[in-house]
């Protein structure tokens, strides 16, 4: 995925991200470049400073792995429901 909110992956994104990754079972993890998180953790994802153009990797482990990977993908791609301000 590709952060294409303009604020980045700052703390409101990563509290949406962590909340929505809590609702599922499965283990979920972020990466970029070398470094790996713990998808449902707040402080973890905003320790990945992913500004606006960032490349991560989401990978998630379990049951419900697909349903959680689609759900967190759209999250993404909605850029966290955030307006660009001019």
């Amino acid at each position: 995925m590709v952060i294409g909110n303009p604020f980045g992956l700052h703390f409101r994104p990563a509290d949406l991200f962590a909340r929505l990754a809590n609702q599922f079972d499965s283990e979920i993890r972020v990466i970029k470049d070398e470094e790996c998180v713990d998808g449902k953790s707040i402080l973890s994802l905003t320790t990945l400073a992913a500004v606006k153009g960032t490349q991560l990797t989401i990978e998630a482990t379990g049951h419900d792995a697909q349903a959680a990977l689609d759900a967190l993908a759209d999250l993404v791609n909605r850029n966290f429901a955030e307006e660009e301000s001019d």
